[in-house]
Order: structure tokens, then C-alpha cells, then sequence
């Protein structure tokens, strides 16, 4: 007789399981309820956007094409000290999986918990590197603790959300470690025991769903390994048993401070994930596909800049970057479209020379083909099946019975939007904002050289700050006599710094500040200082700018005044050195005007309207203006700034610093897509501020009444060029070829005007359309205008039918259009 007690295990046991998705791979893909699947999937992170934006990116997502939404998780952003932890806001890691799972999407969880991914640290917590008998990614018994703890509790939340697709939720694939292949070597033996541990202990969790390991080549089983880069066509996985996996795609490639803007070209993204899935690869994920923003001191580096833009397929705003959203979006459709023949279909390949080739899925059902031309500089024409195709530069041609080319990698047939920025209409003077001011209090410190503690020895600032601060004050006093053999009237200051940034002052006189070249963060910086008989105050403020986030030990890399120090003096022919590093330093980590919140909207401080200096070091600015109407993204002009902190209604919207030029060489007008990808490839924006503009997210902002502006200047600075704009698109254009379709959509507003259209051989690009030698005999622009003025969005079939035959002997016809929103 069967017990009851058994009945309801069963029936609990069948209504946990009734949804489980099965997640399986062999050597051909990854298998979901036992269908090979054609993955494709974006990585969107969860702190460099709000909550509320989560939904519409990942719908955005899901309409571009993708199977699943990829995140890292963020281990100091979560547990900021030890056992303390933080979910709250744009931390909510549960909620932007739930918004995953309420579209339908899968999930891939990459734990780490080391992330790198330009995050302050690499997602490490700094208390983890300043505990006793600490090293990072290796057998050491404290950090692998502390590790498994994150990691464990981590999947324990997750678990007990039923978040795993195990358990019937989104995520179908979790990561251990991250990129630990590249560094592996430095660590020897040690480092191959770790990672067989970190295999382990992930195993252990069992959360029912299939471990990745990137760029991991040793992977340890059951472990999948997984490739990241430009290009990964060439990957093979570590075991037959394991598909071809490429977890990171570079959309293109993040901004540094001083450094200039790098642009990944569509066509060559649309040809690395061609030329993957041409060559059996069945799981690819674009980082980024939404970058996004690194708020309040979350970038790293050092020296990564505020916005994480990335060139991505969704910009830092969560706008379309088009074309590069719609041509993937294109790929995706006929990928997917695919699906059973390049998962289950018999593979054979034809060398046609010169970098030249076919490859041809074939089933019972049909074939499917991809035509591949790696050469970078010429074009190919080639004989398949009777029939010749031209197969350009740099790109795959996809035909998905082996006849008909429906897509090329090269041959863009979405539109281009144009984004503009426009002035805050709420504001009646949005360029005459109200300041008002007040300084940053530093006597303590300057004159006083007073800190918190007192120790006999320089410290590295991660060891004293906690990185609690990007700030951390190093004072000492000097007891000089005028009989000292140092004393002269030319004596100067001499500090071997690894400080990014330092502001040196004498007896409450400013000396001098500098700041490090990117890269070149060892220096000496020395200057000539007017010492007293008596006591003298030496106060040197070290600040970072993003601590490092990759390499073998970089949590080892010093930041701040590590010395040693020396005062100089020089009499006649004489030069003689007193070294203060073993001298009575006392510390300060922050600032008081962060300690006394003057950048919360209830601070209770006085601030003053008169007077307002500019060009000020250490100077706080707060002025108030109205939220920009409507509901596109914000952004705020900081150009007149030197470098800083900007806080919105209480929000730290990231540091600022465009008084950082970059250089002026290293760009140009012109990007070639032909040829590997490098991120000096192709450059905009030389000689300006690196970043000028920054994200106001709309969650951010009161939209009725009065919003407040806080600054924190460091380095001196105009406030009063400061303002608020929109950002949305102002106009689009296109150049699609023949028996294509052309879609225009000014995302959510009407399309105002044709301003020029042309069918036959138009030429130029986008901004500078001219017509060619032949044109098609119908008015090609009041066509135009019929179909789409006043309208939102418009389709329109390109042929002949439609415009008119183009004289044009032999010559590939388009339809080139530039409209207004």
C-alpha cells in the first residue's frame, strides 16, 4: 500500500520538475530539452544602467535577435565589506534575472567572481587583498574561502529563486573564474591546482546546468571551455564532448582618460560571427551588447572612463546604434532560420585558394551554405553548383538552401541613425544655470598636517583607504634650522609617486599637482617648495582613478605616495638629500565634503551664491535646473570642467574629467572594415575631451520641480558652460540593395522629410549622398515621402517595380535615402 507521506514527495517532486529545463551539449552544440540550439546572446550588466532601464534593453534585445542575456556578478559592488552585503538598486541582481525571465530569455550567469570587464579591481573587493597572508587566484587557503563563500552564496540566492533552468528559470549556462588562461603561467603549479579546485568547488554547487570556463584551454572536465576575442573562428574546444563556445565578442573596445574613441565597424562584427557559425561554432555572445555607464568609482583601469559605451549594439543610453543593431539583427534572423541544418547537418568544406571558401551543412531536409572571403584585399568571384557568385572582401555570404544569397557581411542594408543632442526646453536659459559654492575644507591638513592615523612608514593608499575614497591625504611635519646643512633659499620637493593623481602643498601653499600618463604610472614628480625656519607641513593628497583589473597579481600594483621622499637642497656646487620616508606620516582617507554628504540634496550645509569663483582647485559647485522634457536620455555637458566628481539628486553619476585631451594624432574620417580588428584601428574624436557628455539616467531626476547638480571640481574649472540636452535621433539614412527591404524608424517620432533619395548608383554616405551616372525613372523622393512622412516607421520593398529601372549597365543597384526625424 502506497503511503501518503510517498504520495505527496511524488507529487511536490513533480510540480518542482514539471518546468525544469534539461541542458545538456555534445561536440555540436548546446542542447535544450534535447533540441541542438543556434545560441546567440548579448551581455548586458546590471550596475552600468538602473532598473528601470533593465526592460526596455533586454526587450530591445530579444527584438534584435538574441536567445540570451549574458552578466557578470559583481563581487565588491555586493559585498563592499566583509560579510556586508548589497543588493539594493541597480545591485538587485535577482530582479534582472526575473526581467530576463520575464521575456522569455535565457541567462548566463558568469559568477567569477573575478570579472575583469574594466570594473574597479576587477570585481575584487580591496579588504580581501588586505587581509593577513593574502594572495589572489591561486591555493591560498584564505582567499579560496573567502571565494567559495561569495560563490556559494551567490548560487544559494539564485537557487532559491528557482532562477536556474534546473529549476525551471532562465539561466542555462554559470561561469567559474574568468580569462584565468591567460595569466595561468606566472602562477606555475600552483596556478594548474587552482584551477582544478575552482572545477571542484563549482561542480559542488550543483546547480544543474552546464560550467563554463573562458579562455581556459586546460579546463578541467566536465568544465566547457569557451574563447574570447575579435575573432574566434579558429577556436577549437579542449574535448570533443564540448561545442564550439565564444563567450566574448568585442563589440569594440572601452575609453580611457586622455585616450580617444575606438569604433568597431559593423561589417567586421557581422563577419567575425559569420565566419564562427561558418565554422561550427553554435554558441556566440557580443560583449558588449549593451555597454552602458560606470557609475560612482566603479571603472577601473586605471584610467577607464566614466562612460562604457563600448561601441556596443545598444549605446551607453540604451539608444540602437545603428547599423550595427539591425545588420546583426538581419544575421541573427537567418541564423536562427538554420538552426536544425548547421546543428545536425553533415559538414563539408571547398578551398577555392586565396583565402576562399565554402562550407556546406547539408540534411535530409536540405542544405545550407556560407561562403567565406578572409582575403583583405580582393574581391572574389567563385563557380558553385553551376552558378557564380561574388563574394567581396572580408565578408560571408549566407545562403540558406545553397542558391540564393540572402545576406553578406559587407553589404548593409539597415539604416544609419544620426543622434543628436538637444538643448533642455524646460529650462527658459538652459545655458545659464544658477551656481552657487563653497570650498572644500583642507586646513585640517594643510596647515596641521592632522590626519586619523600615524604610522613611521609610506603605505601603499589600497592598504590605508580600504578604497573607501579615491582620496588619501600623506602628511608629515618637518622641523628645519637655518643651520641645517639642507637649508638653502632653492630647495625643492622629490616624491617617487605611483599616485594617479597629486595634489603636493608646503605650509599650506599649493606646489604643484600631476597627473600620470596612462600606463606610466611610476614617477618622479619634483618641485621647488619655500620652506620656514621652524616646522614645516608637508601634505600631499594622492588620488586613484580606477584601481587595475587585469593581469597576473595585479592586485599587488602599488597606488599612491609609496616613496621614497626626499626634500633637496642645493648650496653653490653642493646638493644634499634628506629622506622623510621613514618619517611620522599621518593618513586622511576622503575628503570632509564627502564625509558631510555635500552632495546629498538633505545636507544641511551653507553654500554662497556671490561671488562664484571658477578656475578654483578644490571647489564645490551646486546649481538647480528642471528635468528635460520628454522621455529621451539624458546627458549633461560638462565641457569647461577640469576634473571631478558630479552627483544628481544624490546620484553619483560617475567621475568627469574632460579637461583630458586626447591626443591629436590617430584618427580618421575613414574606417576600412577589411582586415583584423585593433582598437587604434579606427579612432574619432583626437584632440578634444574624452568624455564630455554624461549619462542623467531619467530614474535619476524628480520630472516636476526643481533637480539638484552637485560638483566636486578638483582641479579648477568653469561651471557656467554646464548644461542639460537630450539625446535621440535627428535623422536617418540608408543605402539598401536591390530586392532588399528598406525600414526607416526614427524611434518613436515621425520621419519629417525626405531629403534625398536615389535609385541606381547613388554614391557618397551617409550626410553626403550624391546621385550616380544613372537614376530610376519614377521620382524617387515623392515615392519616398508618400510611403513614410508622418509616420513613425516605414517598409519599403526596393525593386524596380517599386522606382523604376535605372539605366545602370551591369553596375549593383541601391536605393540611397537621408531622412529627417
Amino acid at each position: 500500500m502506497v503511503s501518503l507521506r510517498f504520495l505527496v514527495c511524488c507529487l511536490l517532486f513533480l510540480a518542482s520538475s514539471v518546468y525544469a529545463t534539461i541542458v545538456s551539449h555534445d561536440g555540436r552544440a548546446i542542447t535544450i530539452d534535447g533540441n541542438r540550439r543556434v545560441l546567440l546572446s548579448g551581455s548586458i550588466h546590471y550596475p552600468r544602467s538602473t532598473p528601470e532601464m533593465w526592460p526596455d534593453l533586454i526587450k530591445k534585445g530579444k527584438e534584435g535577435g538574441l536567445d540570451a542575456i549574458e552578466t557578470y556578478v559583481f563581487w565588491n559592488a555586493h559585498e563592499p565589506t566583509r560579510r556586508q552585503y548589497d543588493f539594493s538598486g541597480n545591485l538587485d541582481l535577482i530582479r534582472f534575472l526575473k526581467t530576463i525571465q520575464d521575456q522569455n530569455l535565457y541567462g548566463v550567469l558568469r559568477i567569477g567572481p573575478y570579472v575583469c570587464a574594466e570594473w574597479n579591481y576587477g570585481g575584487f573587493p580591496v579588504w580581501l587583498h588586505n587581509m593577513p597572508d593574502m594572495e589572489f587566484r591561486t591555493t591560498n587557503k584564505v582567499f579560496m574561502n573567502e571565494m567559495q563563500n561569495f560563490t556559494t552564496m551567490i548560487v544559494d540566492m539564485v537557487k532559491k529563486e528557482k532562477l536556474f533552468a534546473s529549476q525551471g528559470g532562465p539561466i542555462i549556462l554559470a561561469q567559474i573564474e574568468n580569462e584565468y588562461g591567460n595569466v595561468i603561467g606566472s602562477y606555475g603549479e600552483a596556478g594548474k591546482a587552482y584551477i582544478q579546485w575552482c572545477a571542484n568547488m563549482a561542480q559542488s554547487l550543483d546547480v544543474g546546468v552546464p560550467w563554463i570556463m573562458c579562455q581556459q584551454d586546460d579546463a578541467p572536465q566536465p568544465m566547457l571551455n569557451t574563447c574570447n576575442g575579435y575573432y574566434c573562428d579558429n577556436f577549437e574546444p579542449n574535448n570533443a564532448n564540448t561545442p564550439k563556445m565564444w563567450t566574448e565578442n568585442w563589440t569594440g573596445w572601452y575609453q580611457n582618460w586622455g585616450g580617444k574613441n575606438p569604433h568597431r565597424t559593423t561589417e567586421d562584427v557581422a563577419f567575425a560571427v559569420a565566419r564562427f557559425f561558418q565554422r561550427g561554432g553554435t554558441f556566440q555572445n557580443y560583449y558588449m551588447y549593451h555597454g552602458g555607464t560606470n557609475f560612482d568609482r566603479t571603472a577601473g583601469g586605471p584610467y577607464i572612463t566614466t562612460s562604457y559605451d563600448y561601441d556596443a549594439p545598444l549605446d551607453e543610453f540604451g539608444n540602437l546604434n545603428q547599423p550595427k543593431y539591425g545588420h546583426l539583427k538581419q544575421l541573427h534572423g537567418i541564423l536562427h532560420s538554420m538552426e536544425k541544418t548547421l546543428t545536425y547537418g553533415n559538414v563539408s568544406t571547398i578551398d577555392f585558394g586565396n583565402f576562399v571558401s565554402a562550407t556546406i551543412y547539408n540534411t535530409e531536409e536540405g542544405s545550407s551554405c556560407f561562403f567565406g572571403n578572409v582575403n583583405e584585399t580582393s574581391d572574389a568571384t567563385i563557380n558553385f553548383q553551376g552558378e557564380t557568385y561574388v563574394v567581396p572582401t572580408w565578408s560571408v555570404s549566407i545562403l540558406p538552401d545553397c542558391k540564393t544569397e540572402v545576406y553578406n557581411t559587407a553589404k548593409i542594408n539597415t539604416q544609419t541613425s544620426v543622434m543628436v543632442k538637444k538643448p533642455n526646453e524646460a529650462e527658459d536659459e538652459p545655458i545659464n544655470l544658477k551656481w552657487s559654492w563653497r570650498p572644500e575644507n583642507i586646513d585640517n591638513f594643510l596647515l596641521k598636517g592632522k590626519g586619523e592615523a600615524t604610522m613611521r612608514q609610506l603605505f601603499d593608499q589600497k592598504v590605508v583607504s580600504n578604497d573607501q575614497s579615491d582620496y588619501l591625504w600623506y602628511m608629515t611635519t618637518l622641523h628645519l634650522k637655518e643651520e641645517d646643512p639642507i637649508w638653502s633659499k632653492h630647495m625643492s620637493l622629490h616624491i617617487n609617486s605611483t599616485a594617479h593623481v597629486l595634489h603636493a602643498f608646503v605650509n599650506g601653499q599649493h606646489v604643484g599637482n600631476y597627473h600620470a600618463e596612462n600606463g606610466k604610472f611610476h614617477y618622479v614628480f619634483e618641485q621647488e617648495a619655500k620652506f620656514n625656519p621652524g616646522d614645516n607641513v608637508i601634505s600631499l593628497l594622492s588620488i586613484t582613478v580606477g584601481l587595475p583589473n587585469y593581469g597576473a597579481f595585479f592586485e599587488n600594483d602599488p597606488a599612491g605616495i609609496t616613496g621614497p621622499v626626499f626634500i633637496i637642497g642645493k648650496n653653490d656646487d653642493e646638493t644634499i638629500v634628506k629622506d622623510l620616508s621613514a618619517h611620522k606620516w599621518s593618513y586622511k582617507t576622503g575628503l570632509s565634503g564627502f564625509e558631510n554628504q555635500l552632495f546629498s540634496s538633505e545636507s544641511p550645509s551653507k553654500w554662497s551664491g556671490d561671488s562664484v569663483p571658477f578656475n578654483r582647485t578644490m571647489t564645490w559647485y551646486k546649481t538647480t535646473f528642471k528635468a528635460p522634457l520628454g522621455s529621451e536620455p539624458v546627458v549633461v555637458d560638462l565641457l569647461g570642467l577640469g576634473k571631478g566628481t558630479a552627483w544628481i539628486n544624490g546620484n553619483n553619476i560617475g567621475r568627469y574629467w574632460p579637461a583630458f585631451l586626447s591626443t591629436e594624432d590617430g584618427c580618421s574620417t575613414e574606417c576600412n572594415y577589411r582586415g583584423a580588428y585593433y582598437p587604434e584601428k579606427c579612432q574619432t574624436n583626437c584632440g578634444k575631451p574624452t568624455q564630455r557628455w554624461y549619462h542623467v539616467p531619467r530614474s535619476f531626476l524628480n520630472p516636476k520641480g526643481d533637480n539638484t547638480l552637485v560638483l566636486f571640481e578638483e582641479i579648477g574649472g568653469n561651471p557656467s558652460f554646464v548644461n542639460f540636452q537630450t539625446i535621440g535621433v535627428g535623422g536617418v539614412c540608408a543605402n539598401v540593395y536591390e530586392k532588399n527591404v528598406l525600414e526607416l524608424s526614427c524611434d518613436g517620432r515621425p520621419i519629417s522629410s525626405i531629403k534625398f533619395a536615389s535609385f541606381g548608383n547613388p554614391r557618397g554616405k551617409c550626410g553626403s549622398f550624391e546621385k550616380g551616372t544613372c537614376e530610376a525613372s519614377k521620382d524617387v523622393v515623392n515615392i519616398l515621402s508618400a510611403e513614410c512622412v508622418g509616420k513613425e516607421k516605414c517598409s519599403v520593398n526596393v525593386s524596380t517595380e517599386k522606382f523604376g529601372v535605372p539605366e545602370c549597365d551591369g553596375a549593383t543597384r541601391s536605393l540611397a535615402v537621408e531622412a529627417l526625424c
